[in-house]
């Protein structure tokens, strides 16, 4: 027990024989349950993570893979099932280290976050040595989740370090959330919908031999179609669903002027291409509403920034 809570450390593993002996051994006491999900390996992660005879571990494995996010899902699942009050995410090549778990859980604990998670890049140092296409892919696809989460204050969101509350998984649609390496941006997304707080916690990273298993060429357009389908998800279940918000009705609006702005002008142009020359009326039809629709989606913006459950 940590402070009058019960702890659980979920594993996600998948092809981790090196390394989920080490993980499963550095977890502090102050842990009640690990659960390791072996996410139907190909080598003898499940043996090993068996063997280490930690009272506290129970393995379970997956007949098919399911990807990163379904073994978090399982765990998550069977930690709830045996009691725990907050889980936190350990990945099973032993990157995350185990000495900052207060720092993810105290804020939970006696701020009354939901949601806490690591992120790397606090500091400056922490880019350092990280080629340029990283860092700018990080900024990128960090202010894409903003946009898409409503987690404005949040940064580096593949980071998967996280504890997260029995309350707020409770309210998350299990069945609904992506499985893949985009969990972590489909989590946020799902979280802000019901209006759990969440919080970034300084925490370096900690690199070790493992080797990672993305796969750039799927993985990035999988996560940027997510991004879309969960910006217009979280639009309208938050704002027009759940309570018709001036954020729904501002964007809506700008986004239909906006339109219209962009396809008449375009038309004015085409009809107009030779001796001809449109009128400053036929322009104004297409600028005035343009301009109106740029105001009214920045007006929608900012009052998402100012909603962000932080």
């Amino acid at each position: 027990m940590y402070r009058d809570r019960k702890i659980a450390a979920v594993v996600p593993a998948y092809n981790e024989e090196a390394h989920i002996a080490d993980v499963i051994r550095g977890l502090p006491e102050l842990v009640d349950i690990v659960v390791v999900v072996d996410d139907a390996s190909t080598d003898r992660t499940a043996e090993v993570a068996a063997a280490v005879g930690d009272p506290r571990a129970v393995v379970v494995t997956h007949e098919e893979n399911q990807g990163v996010g379904g073994a978090i899902l399982t765990a998550h699942r069977r930690a709830l099932d045996l009691g725990s009050d907050i889980d936190v995410v350990f990945a099973g090549d032993d990157q995350m280290d185990p000495s900052y778990l207060p720092a993810l859980l105290d804020p939970i604990i006696d701020r009354g976050y939901g949601f806490t998670k690591a992120n790397r890049f606090f500091s400056r140092s922490s880019f350092a040595g990280m080629p340029r296409y990283r860092v700018f892919g990080n900024i990128v696809l960090s202010f894409l989740t903003k946009l898409a989460s409503g987690y404005w204050h949040l940064f580096d969101p593949q980071n998967g370090y996280t504890a997260i509350t029995r309350e707020a998984l409770e309210l998350v649609p299990f069945g609904e959330i992506s499985k893949g390496y985009e969990f972590e941006n489909d989590l946020l997304i799902n979280l802000n919908i019901v209006g759990v707080r969440a919080l970034d916690v300084s925490v370096p990273a900690r690199y070790g031999t493992e080797v990672s298993g993305i796969q750039l060429r799927r993985v990035i357009p999988a996560i940027g179609w997510l991004l879309v389908r969960g910006f217009w998800k979280r639009l309208i279940w938050k704002y027009t669903i759940r309570s018709f918000s001036p954020i729904a009705l501002f964007f809506f609006t700008g986004f239909a002027l906006l339109l219209w702005g962009v396809g008449f002008g375009i038309w004015v142009v085409a009809e107009t291409i030779g001796p001809g020359a449109a009128t400053t009326g036929t322009v104004l039809l297409s600028v005035v509403p343009f301009l109106i629709g740029v105001q009214l989606l920045i007006s929608a913006l900012v009052l998402d920034i100012q909603e962000s459950p932080d």
